[in-house]
């Protein structure tokens, strides 16, 4: 009993991750069958999902879990079968059903129980039951709660399994698995098969080398019973055969199995013979050879058993096949996956910035001594901890449609909600950034959906009328752009009435009542503390709060917002954020003592000798010709008031920040550097246009820029002239 506990209590976590996913699974696959709802292919994938959470909540226990779900398995299975038609109010039952399932799972993983779910559960069961078109009694669970006991049209089926070594690395139990296949009908019959188990000298106690043979008497088809082993179908070698198979049925089983080294092995796994059946045959090979005789254990099988010749030549061919294939991993195993907690990974990823700290500062080191082995060999690391970097980097990027479709939901509920038509198209879903991003940007880009709903899309009656069609469309978008990842919010609503906006902010005091700011200036006002421009409080908007949260969570990220609308046409939010938050490429410069680093991807290029040409402004704004454009210019030295004098021949750094290009200015180019990023301390957080801090090779500290920020600060008009004196505007070295 003590170790079914250790058990369920380390295995429990996988469980609810994995649920969780199938949950998520379950709802997108709801919503993409509202627009195909005859699709058979999502069906059976809708009815797996469902299946693959009740089953592996019965391995623990979960009745709850497992007595629900059955339910709505139930009625899926209508669906896959044609005897009941998707309708919207089906879809949306199943979709409140999902919802009392992830209740469910949430409950297993010990969040309180939900009262007001756990009420509504027994009403939704009887729904189920009326859509399936079954009487409205909960069925029979068996001990194991994996499905109701069939008791008419059972049919007999042979079943052979055995379980690969990891099984129990991987969490799982054989044993709960065989008993929730018990659940699926009557096991008259059951053999253990121990011959892969080694000597006791060699017994590995945390790998499982067992296999079972036995019968099933069930209604079950083959896909439901293989079903049953989904938990651990990549730990396992599953074959199900109905015990009148045929002989070339044998064979082609034998013909499709891994390769087995022993004649008998194969014909055991194929479930051809019982383990019983080859001891008996090896033990009349060895009398057989104790007087003197040659006897084969292909001829003694098929003499003892009746076994058929062509089964028997099928595994000797496997055997032959398996002599010719050289020792190695099979090509399964290059697709099979590893879960790795989070926080593992995290510290991983801490340890590897310490290390490109450290080689920047051995590489300086060696570059001192001016030993050319020594410098070669330093460089050599430097590649090495470069290409770490990038793949372990990598093992933290996702797809960030995994977080998109979650707003098909969102969509579909808020739009029901507010009486409007809407549909969500979803672009760029695979492209990929840093996992820590997709966490924390997710709820920022939850409040855009629901504000372009509320605000930005019309009502069918209000589109129709403006002739648009009666359904509104709204996007959702992202692709990889200048070592960034741009997304998009896109609707074509009414977009944002400038005059609306602008008499609202003169109300607030924002803007001086009568002076009219450029389009953008007054679209940026949407993102100011408490601004709102709906004339009703609901649950959605009205209050003020939000926008301004939204825009303050993507600049925590390092990212930018920007919005443009045309009035009557629709609106885009565009959201700029970096691919990760951990290290990046940066380009190192310094101004006076002190030394600054730009995201090597915004550098477009490098203009040296030329910072003289630049006419400058109190502020340190200019201009200066660039191949026959005027390129706008920033004096770091003037914006942040760096003490000491400036250099004859300054250099122009150029960067990208979003569509827009500018050049700043600095005294010197110490070229690329790889930036482990370190947060800013307290007493700089208020400092604008940064993004964080590294430390380089010799342990001084250099700011890492904002680009966004920067090019927007380097565009404000002063509203005073800088105190020279100020530290809230200076950096010294």
């Amino acid at each position: 009993m003590t170790n079914d506990i250790d058990f369920i209590a380390e295995a429990l976590p996988a469980f609810l991750s994995e649920a969780e996913e199938q949950i998520e699974g379950l709802e997108a696959l709801l919503l993409q069958l509202e627009g195909q709802p005859g699709d058979a292919e999502l069906l059976n994938a809708l009815f797996r999902c469902a299946h693959t959470v009740k089953g592996s909540a019965g391995l623990f226990g979960l009745d709850a879990v497992v007595d629900f779900t059955h339910h709505v398995e139930t009625l899926l299975q209508r669906l896959r079968e044609g005897q009941v038609a998707l309708t919207p109010a089906l879809s949306t039952l199943l979709l409140r059903c999902n919802d009392q399932i992830r209740a469910l799972v949430a409950e297993a993983g010990g969040q309180p129980v939900d009262e007001a779910a756990a009420a509504q559960r027994g009403a939704l069961v009887l729904e189920l039951q009326a859509a399936a078109g079954v009487a409205p009694t909960a069925p029979a669970v068996d001990t194991a709660g994996a499905k109701p006991v069939p008791q008419t049209s059972q049919r007999p089926w042979h079943v052979s399994v055995a379980f690969g070594a990891d099984v129990f690395r991987n969490g799982m139990d054989p044993l709960a698995v065989l008993n929730y296949v018990r659940g699926l009908g009557d096991m008259p019959h059951l053999v253990c098969d121990v011959g892969g188990v080694p000597p006791l000298d060699e017994l590995d106690p945390e790998s499982c080398h067992l296999g079972f043979i036995f019968s099933l008497q069930t209604e079950a088809s083959r896909a439901q019973i293989e079903d049953a082993f989904s938990f651990v179908r990549e730990d396992c070698q599953l074959h199900v055969l109905n015990p009148g198979a045929t002989a070339a049925q044998f064979a082609d089983l034998i013909d499709a199995m891994p390769g087995n080294p022993r004649l008998g092995e194969i014909l055991v796994a194929a479930g051809a013979i019982s383990p019983a059946q080859l001891q008996q045959g090896l033990r009349s090979q060895l009398a057989a050879a104790a007087v003197g005789e040659a006897a084969l254990l292909g001829e003694l099988l098929t003499e003892q058993t009746g076994l058929a010749p062509q089964v028997v030549d099928a595994a000797l061919r496997k055997q032959r096949e398996q002599r010719r294939t050289e020792p190695g991993a099979s090509a399964g195993d290059d697709q099979r996956f590893i879960r790795v907690q989070a926080h593992r990974l995290d510290a991983v990823i801490n340890l590897l910035g310490e290390l490109v700290i450290a080689g920047a500062g051995a590489e300086l080191l060696a570059r001192q001594t001016q030993q050319r082995p020594l410098i070669e060999a330093n460089g050599q690391i430097s590649r090495l901890i470069e290409e770490i970097r990038n793949g372990t980097l990598q093992l933290r990027m996702v797809p960030i449609g995994e977080t998109f479709s979650r707003f098909r939901r969102v969509v579909r509920d808020t739009a029901a909600e507010l009486g409007k038509s809407v549909q969500l198209d979803i672009v760029g879903g695979d492209t990929e950034l840093d996992k820590s991003v997709v966490e924390r940007i997710a709820d920022p880009l939850m409040h855009l959906v629901r504000n372009g709903l509320d605000h930005g899309l019309e009502t069918p009656a209000e589109r129709e009328a403006a002739g648009k069609p009666a359904q509104g469309r709204l996007t959702l978008s992202a692709h990889h752009e200048a070592g960034s990842i741009v997304i998009r919010i896109t609707d074509d609503g009414r977009g944002i009435q400038r005059s609306k906006v602008l008499a609202r902010a003169w109300d607030r005091g924002l803007v001086e009542p009568g002076t009219v700011p450029d389009d953008a200036a007054i679209l940026r006002l949407i993102f100011e503390p408490g601004f709102s421009t709906a004339a009703t409080v609901t649950n959605l908007s009205g209050r003020g709060v939000g926008m301004d949260v939204v825009r303050s969570n993507i600049e925590a990220l390092r990212g930018s917002v920007l919005l443009d609308s045309v009035e009557g046409q629709g609106s885009c939010i565009e959201i700029r954020l970096p691919l990760t938050l951990a290290i990046i490429d940066g380009f190192l410069v310094g101004v006076g003592a002190s030394r600054f680093i730009f995201p090597l991807d915004a550098v477009v290029e490098v203009i040296e000798g030329r910072a003289s040409e630049a006419t400058l402004d109190e502020r340190g704004r200019g201009v200066v010709e660039l191949r026959g454009q005027v390129l706008p210019v920033v004096s770091l030295r003037n914006l942040y008031g760096i003490d000491g004098p400036a250099v004859a021949r300054g250099s122009i750094v150029v960067l990208k920040a979003g569509h827009s290009r500018f050049g700043v200015l600095v005294d010197a180019l110490l070229g690329q550097h790889q930036t482990v990023i370190k947060p800013l301390g307290r007493l700089l957080r208020s400092l604008r246009g940064m993004a964080g801090s590294s430390i380089l090779g010799n342990g001084e500290v250099a700011l890492i820029f904002d680009v966004q920020a920067l090019g927007q600060l380097a565009a404000e008009v002063p509203e005073r002239r800088p105190n020279a004196d100020s530290t809230a505007e200076r950096i010294t070295a």
